[in-house]
């Protein structure tokens, strides 16, 4: 069997890896190169904190096991830290954080309060203000550096026979006995089955196979889609865990640096306009990062970066071949990080067995089918306390 990727983020990478292990032959295809895309500019926290659909906190939970595994079986730097994490809340926010910890609570979830004495020595380098009112632990979270991650599994699938190549494929034809591609360039490539990993881009190429697969596509100013993140070169921290305060999140990256993110500002950036390095933007993240270290003694140096998150419109994962005939595997989610290493798992046992897997059933992208847009779509912008 020849299965055909498209599109090598975290999500393409992982079902790469395991058609690999499974014996199979496997062509990866970017426009650009492995985690390039949403990958490259994700928080990359793992949690199923704030879902509440019960199948998806299944699914959420599952990939958040199946990280533990996988790292056993990568080679590579470490890319995946199960440090937990630590929600701050103030007066404002403490009544919306205590009902998630007891819907968590009741679910089995691991939650609990902590002391803040108790969290400073969770959290590593940080000065927790007097302001926050309650703060959560929950430790069975954590968190991955996507790189390093995208890297490890790009690595092993080609040690096991995978082909990564760059290319744009700019058309699929779904063929009754074989499947194919068609590069910008004009060559066409043609498989067994096709799995469609394309990220935000996922809606454009479906369609031109004649499969819907409804996206949020708007990435103008303030759109849902779009996301800032910072990242502080300096000062260096010994941060040692995923924290969420009122107005900024923060998790550790390699070197001791530090990914910032401040929800509330997403609806000022606007992707065509970047914010600058000494703008207001820059100057609001660099004062909140500033407020929460032990010795702000001098600014901050933050670069910036702008992502576009890949948002099917209801919110959830989409799993599944595009029809009962179709050849076209379609594979996009919110929550790539979390969920990469068991998608690739599942995806690819549906893939080389044609036996379901339970765990995707609610996720089949024939759920739009003879739906109206306007039935499904749900705001997605994050803004709250735990959001992302």
């Amino acid at each position: 069997m020849k299965v055909i990727i498209v599109g090598a983020g975290v999500l393409g990478v992982s079902v790469a890896r395991q058609l690999a292990v499974a014996g199979k032959d496997v062509l990866l295809l970017d426009q650009r190169g492995a985690g390039t895309g949403t990958t490259a500019t994700t928080f990359a926290w793992t949690n199923s904190s704030r879902k509440p659909d019960p199948d998806y906190h299944r699914l959420n939970l599952a990939g958040m096991q199946e990280h533990a595994r996988l790292a056993g079986q990568l080679r590579g730097a470490p890319s995946y830290f199960p440090s937990g994490a630590l929600q701050w809340a103030d007066a404002a926010n403490e009544q919306r954080l205590a009902d998630n910890v007891e819907r968590l609570q009741a679910l089995g979830y691991p939650a609990h309060w902590v002391t803040p004495n108790a969290a400073a020595r969770t959290a590593g380098g940080l000065r927790i203000p007097a302001t926050i009112t309650s703060i959560a632990h929950f430790p069975s979270e954590g968190y991955v550096l996507p790189d390093r991650l995208v890297n490890n599994l790009l690595a092993d699938a080609e040690q096991r026979g995978a082909t990564f190549a760059i290319g744009e494929v700019v058309a699929i034809n779904d063929g009754p006995d074989r499947v194919s591609v068609t590069l910008a360039g004009g060559e066409v490539c043609t498989g067994d089955r096709v799995v469609l990993a394309a990220g935000r881009w996922t809606e454009r190429l479906a369609a031109r196979a004649g499969i819907d697969v409804p996206m949020v596509t708007d990435a103008g100013r303030g759109a849902q889609t779009v996301g800032l993140l910072g990242y502080a070169r300096s000062p260096q921290l010994d941060l040692r865990c995923v924290i969420h305060s009122p107005g900024l999140n923060l998790r550790p990256e390699a070197g001791g640096h530090t990914v910032l993110q401040a929800l509330d500002l997403n609806a000022h950036v606007d992707p065509a306009d970047p914010p600058s390095a000494d703008g207001d933007i820059a100057s609001t993240l660099a004062r909140r990062f500033s407020a929460l270290l032990p010795d702000p003694c001098r600014a901050p140096e933050i670069d910036l970066r702008i992502g576009l998150r890949s948002l099917p419109a209801d919110g959830h994962t989409v799993a599944g071949y595009a029809s009962a005939q179709s050849r076209v595997y379609c594979l996009v989610s919110h929550s790539g990080v979390t969920l990469a290493p068991i998608l690739g798992r599942l995806v690819a046992a549906e893939i080389t067995t044609d036996q379901e897997q339970d765990l995707l059933g609610a996720f089949r992208p024939t759920r739009f089918t003879g739906v109206q847009r306007s039935d499904i779509e749900v705001d997605q912008h994050a803004t709250s306390l735990g959001e992302q």
